[in-house]
């Protein structure tokens, strides 16, 4: 497995943007596909966003597509979430994860998980 530890959390304004780091230990981080879910207050965890094990190619939800962008730097074992145009629903605990599947992704497809980082967008 792969230790994962998640930065870059904190309050904006809604319009405003952030960026999310997830810095991965181990020597095996590009043999793994990567995704971040989050998880509101009340309500179930949901995926945000996926990339390959190369960095070529990427899967968003719905919610987020044309306003998140997932990549990742496989020299620096990390991925990145940049979220721009960020709305009040999208106040979350954002948890990146590693694991095997990037296309349509369930949370069972990944076996390692960081602890998380807290986003809070206010109106």
């Amino acid at each position: 497995q792969v230790q994962l530890v998640e930065s870059g959390g904190g309050l904006v304004q809604a319009g405003g943007s952030l960026r999310l780091s997830c810095a991965a230990s181990g020597r095996t981080f590009s043999s793994y596909a990567m995704g971040w879910f989050r998880q509101a207050p009340g309500k179930e965890r949901e995926f945000v966003a996926a990339i390959n094990r190369s960095g070529g190619s990427t899967y968003y939800a719905d919610s987020v597509k044309g306003r998140f962008t997932i990549s990742r730097d496989n020299a620096k074992n990390t991925v990145y979430l940049q979220m721009n145009s960020l709305k009040p629903e999208d106040t979350a605990v954002y948890r990146c994860a590693a694991g095997s599947r990037w296309y349509f992704p369930r949370e069972a497809d990944f076996g390692s998980w960081g602890q998380g980082t807290q986003v809070t967008v206010s109106s």
